[in-house]
């Protein structure tokens, strides 16, 4: 990827990580734009590029622009973003959204998704995450490829639609049991219990679905539904309604599947 000019559209958990992946490689980020001053400067200075707040002042003689915001702030932002680098590759980095939300006056089309959890304030290894890709042309398939290989070993190329059956499977996966985290975590604190009594539990969890399906790793009183201790459980959540309503509804879930 020497030679190759790319610019981050983008300053958040997402952006922050990738463009220090690609800084990690050597790989040349020229700027980073930002709507907030203060994340855009803190990006820029740790990968060694010039920053704006104002799309107007995104350079436009860029090889490749990576655009990492959250999916209404794309369709927001896309006219001023898009202005006057029409003949540029854009990238956008969403699960969500399809290769076409980019309008026909972008000629070269991309996307370049990894899949995970991002926060600011950890560093992940990209060698071990899924990076998903897709473009509008062969040859602009390639350099999205051959990008992703310089951060991660597993690179792949997904349609749209088979992306956005993925990503509907993350939010389960990832946003859906960390808010059972946050759930567990406010009953301990009710109880006056810590939470990281639960996280060797939590890892064993998380290992066992390496070496079996998580349906044949399933546990607890709902796979039997042991009606004793299920209504124990709800009577203790007698004072937090939109908990039981949760709990009835995930032991139904897993002793039906």
């Amino acid at each position: 990827m020497e030679g190759n000019k790319i610019i981050f559209i983008g300053a958040g958990n997402l952006a922050t990580n990738l463009a220090k992946a690609f800084y990690d490689q050597h790989i040349k980020i020229v700027q980073i734009y930002s709507r907030t001053e203060d994340s855009a400067k803190t990006l820029a200075e740790v990968v060694n590029a010039d920053y704006t707040t104002i799309p107007e002042e995104i350079k436009k003689d860029a090889d490749l622009y990576i655009v990492a915001l959250k999916d209404d702030v794309l369709v927001e932002l896309m006219p001023r973003i898009i202005a006057g680098k029409e003949h540029a590759l854009m990238a956008h980095t969403s699960g969500s959204l399809p290769l076409s939300i980019w309008p026909d006056s972008v000629k070269r089309k991309g996307v370049f998704y990894p899949l995970q959890t991002f926060s600011k304030q950890r560093k992940v290894d990209f060698r071990n995450i899924h990076l998903f890709i897709e473009s509008n042309s062969f040859e602009d398939n390639a350099l999205l490829e051959r990008l992703a290989a310089c951060i991660s070993n597993n690179v792949c190329e997904l349609s749209s639609e088979k992306r956005r059956q993925l990503h509907l499977a993350a939010v389960f996966a990832c946003n859906f049991t960390n808010h059972m985290y946050a759930l567990a975590e406010k009953l301990l604190k009710q109880y006056d219990l810590p939470f990281n009594y639960l996280l060797p539990l939590i890892e064993e969890t998380e290992k066992k679905v390496h070496l079996l399906s998580p349906r044949e790793a399933q546990t607890g009183p709902a796979v039997r539904y042991d009606e004793n201790i299920i209504n124990k459980h709800l009577d203790l959540l007698s004072d937090e309604p939109e908990m039981r309503e949760i709990y009835q509804l995930i032991s139904k879930s897993i002793h039906k599947l």
